[in-house]
């Protein structure tokens, strides 16, 4: 399932290790912005992360599930494309 992590965070050190865990899931498609196309145990993996995240009074993370059809109907303008499930061949 594709989903989309978006945060607002005040404090460096806080922001730089939630963007350096979240490059595990999926690529950053803007400063604060991550997408991933994860499978239901990465998904659980990323709550456990992110609820572990120590927040400001001001700060927010939000994660969106795309069903398939939303992630369909994604548009970009500028750079950059939408995140998919890298095919795999073991030989």
């Amino acid at each position: 399932m594709l989903i989309l992590v978006s945060y607002d965070l005040e404090n460096d050190r806080t922001r730089n290790a939630l963007a350096h865990s979240l490059k595990d899931f999926g690529p950053r498609v803007q400063k604060s912005v991550f997408e991933a196309d994860v499978t239901g145990p990465e998904l659980e993996r990323l709550y456990l992360k992110l609820e572990k995240v120590e927040l400001g009074k001001e700060d927010s993370i939000r994660l969106y599930h795309l069903c398939g059809e939303c992630a369909r109907k994604v548009k970009i303008w500028g750079v950059g494309k939408v995140t998919k499930d890298q095919d795999y061949y073991i030989v």
